[in-house]
């Protein structure tokens, strides 16, 4: 067999090779792309020596086992091929297993999303996360401090009567009706009695402004929309979009919502006319959503996301709703993964689409029970606005 190389491990490893010259391969004198297990060779040269090896191929030379391998004759013998790989100095102990490298592929994969987006997010990305936050800060009263001056909650219980014992003498007997027990259970509300109605009227007319308030904060909202398509995707979204605010207050070791002086559990929703089929599922939500310990930035994205959805009915910007919710979509997805270590941050954006489906289901749920509950559309204009 003619080998225009040296044979051997030991081969010229090109550090003679004048600045600019055409590097050539050892093995076919096709151009070399550089050294490929060990030896400068072509990229075809370097697959066929890969493949030959992982496979374990046994060739057969049908001729003198001395075949010229050129670039032009490089297929016609793949045993003096293979042979002339080795003879130069090809190692089969550099070839990586099928696994290794998909592992090697995937870790230059996100080396270079690394470079082209330093910090992990690409400027674009930083500045819609930006704008998402300073509007939620400015329109968020996470205090409730402005909320003060609406209706005081009354946490009002009436208890079913109750059998009564013969009163002991000398003890007065028992004032009927007996008087109010404030955090009674909800089972013992009476049916027509909701002490709380007034004061979560105006607290669901408190939060829906502020939802509305979040998004003319957005110039894709405000600017770029028409005012129809604005209030489609503000009746769409509204009620879900509260539930994500109402989450950044909530304290998972009382489950109760701390929102400034007012704290509220699932036995105000109670009094307020809703019933177990929507709290029960509602506060398990809520802890589920809080054990996942979202940063602000993830909280807004998550309220842009629902926000912008292009399946609302009326809208006539569709393709411009979609586009604008798979950008934040995919800088949601950026941000969790750069921003949360493993194993912490695993499964983390699939485990907020299943729960932003189960807000659907809830939403759902909340709407049917709201035109259920008697005078709660007729004391919030606002919020049969939003239902209807």
């Amino acid at each position: 067999m003619s080998i225009s190389s040296p044979s051997g491990p030991s081969v010229n490893r090109g550090e003679d090779v004048e600045p600019g010259e055409e590097k050539v391969c050892a093995v076919c004198g096709d151009r070399a792309t550089g050294y490929h297990f060990h030896v400068m060779t072509c990229e075809g040269c370097k697959g066929f020596f890969r493949r030959s090896i992982i496979k374990g191929v046994h060739f057969t030379c049908p001729f003198t086992r001395s075949c010229l391998i050129t670039k032009a004759k490089r297929r016609q013998c793949q045993a003096c091929r293979l042979q002339k790989c080795l003879n130069v100095g090809m190692r089969k102990d550099m070839i990586l297993s099928e696994e290794a490298l998909r592992q090697r592929r995937a870790l230059r994969g996100q080396r270079r999303m690394a470079r082209e987006q330093p910090g992990g997010l690409s400027a674009e990305q930083q500045e819609l996360i930006s704008l998402l936050i300073a509007a939620h800060q400015r329109t968020f009263d996470s205090s409730f401090s402005q909320f003060s001056h609406y209706w005081p909650a009354v946490r009002l219980c009436l208890p079913s009567p109750r059998p009564q014992s013969p009163p002991e003498p000398g003890v007065p007997p028992p004032a009927w009706p007996p008087s109010p027990q404030p955090d009674c259970l909800d089972e013992d509300v009476l049916p027509d009695v909701f002490s709380m109605l007034p004061h979560f009227a105006d607290l669901s007319t408190f939060m829906i402004q502020q939802v509305i308030n979040f998004a003319k904060e957005i110039p894709a909202f405000s600017r770029s929309l028409p005012i129809d398509d604005q209030i489609s995707l503000l009746k769409g979204s509204t009620l879900e979009i509260c539930q994500i605010q109402f989450n950044t207050v909530f304290n998972m070791e009382t489950n109760a919502w701390e929102c400034g002086q007012h704290c509220y559990t699932i036995h105000d929703g109670a009094l307020a006319g809703f019933q177990q089929i929507y709290l029960e599922p509602l506060l398990k939500f809520h802890i589920s959503l809080k054990k996942l310990q979202l940063h602000e930035a993830e909280y807004v994205l998550l309220q842009a996301m629902l926000l912008f959805s292009p399946d609302h009915a009326g809208i006539t910007q569709r393709k411009f709703i979609d586009e604008f919710q798979e950008k934040v979509a995919l800088t949601l997805k950026s941000y969790i993964d750069h921003r949360h270590p493993m194993p912490e941050g695993r499964f983390l954006y699939a485990k907020l689409l299943l729960l932003l489906t189960e807000l659907q289901t809830l939403k759902v749920e909340n709407t049917r029970q709201i035109l259920h509950i008697q005078d709660l559309s007729i004391m919030t204009p606002l919020l049969s606005e939003i239902i209807s």
